[in-house]
């Protein structure tokens, strides 16, 4: 999806601070929208936007129905109605505080913004921004003083990095808006609250998440699978599986049989694939268009590589006719014999 913020500006910004329930740190709620000067909107638009990736999208959602996923229902009123915007703005941070339970998540200042005319796809959409800036750099403050100089330290925000956002893009609303996400901050446990609690979302089924999931798929499937000849045969699967991947568009029967070849090992993996899904509560559809960016960005990785003690490592791009594996018996030491015509 393309997006462009060349004719995006702020309409509005409405401001709170949320902070951790379980440490009752409570929230601080704003009785009207934030009055921002113009030079100070253009740093907060490219504060807001300026990180996020618009390859992996995601949708809300609601095991029951849609409506009653918070944010989908607050964000939905806004855009039916921009002078509920305040009002709505403190639901939002209402339902923030009570999913910041876990102990490490701090407190911080809580923005929903309203965003006019955002262009995806060459179609302008109106977009709600949600975002949440957590950590306080430290800033140097130098100036004059007679004929010598002071120097002050101060707390702030850097403007370069943003904690926590999402986008919410007026669009697709009957199938939970297209909705895009950033967050920097939390890597373990408590990261979860942003994206599952708070937003509760999922990924968009498209051609890019589709890509990328069967791509996963693939390296679970071999992951598993048993090995005789080392890590050659794993090796050459997941190869196979990448170029696959690299075509225009997958079918699911002939992908398995063009890398997994056997009859045993093409049902093995349809097989595998189905529990995969289950598990993950995704949906890997038989055939779909491929996302050449998903393959860039997942294809590499160890799986491909092979690492002997702490001397060696083997790269395997193709090729795996002209490599042996074999074991030495008079050093008790496995080896592997590369063959090939012209070394560079």
């Amino acid at each position: 999806m393309k997006v462009s913020y060349l004719d995006t500006i702020i309409e509005s910004i409405c401001l709170h601070k949320v902070g951790n329930k379980i440490a009752d740190e409570g929230i601080k709620l704003s009785k009207k929208h934030l009055i921002v000067q113009d030079d100070i909107k253009n740093i907060l638009l490219k504060y807001f936007i300026s990180s996020f990736r618009f390859d992996e999208l995601y949708t809300f959602y609601h095991d029951c129905d849609l409506s009653l996923n918070e944010v989908y229902y607050y964000c939905s009123k806004i855009f039916a109605t921009k002078e509920c915007m305040h009002e709505q703005s403190i639901n939002l941070a209402k339902h923030l505080y009570n999913n910041s339970t876990h102990p490490k998540i701090k407190m911080g200042e809580f923005y929903v913004v309203y965003f006019k005319d955002c262009v995806i796809d060459e179609q302008f959409v109106d977009a709600i921004g949600i975002f949440k800036s957590e950590n306080k750099d430290t800033f140097l403050k130098i100036y004059p003083k007679d004929d010598d100089f002071e120097i002050e330290s101060e707390k702030g925000i850097n403007v370069n990095r943003l904690d926590k956002g999402c986008l919410i893009f007026n669009t697709e609303k009957e199938n939970g808006y297209i909705v895009a996400v950033v967050d920097n901050t939390n890597k373990g446990t408590e990261a979860q609250y942003w994206i599952n609690d708070f937003l509760h979302i999922r990924q968009r089924k498209d051609n890019f998440n589709q890509t990328q999931n069967m791509l996963s798929l693939c390296k679970s499937f071999v992951s598993q699978l048993s090995s005789k000849n080392g890590k050659i045969g794993k090796a050459t699967y997941m190869n196979r599986s990448i170029e696959a991947l690299k075509e225009e568009s997958v079918n699911i029967n002939t992908f398995a049989e063009q890398v997994f070849e056997t009859p045993e090992l093409v049902s093995e993996f349809k097989q595998y694939k189905e529990t995969y899904q289950r598990e993950r509560d995704i949906e890997i559809d038989d055939t779909f268009q491929t996302a050449s960016t998903a393959i860039k960005r997942r294809a590499t990785g160890t799986m491909t590589t092979i690492k002997l003690d702490k001397n060696f490592d083997i790269n395997i791009h193709g090729g795996e006719q002209y490599i042996v594996r074999g074991y030495d018996e008079e050093r008790k030491m496995y080896y592997y014999q590369l063959f090939f015509k012209e070394e560079k």
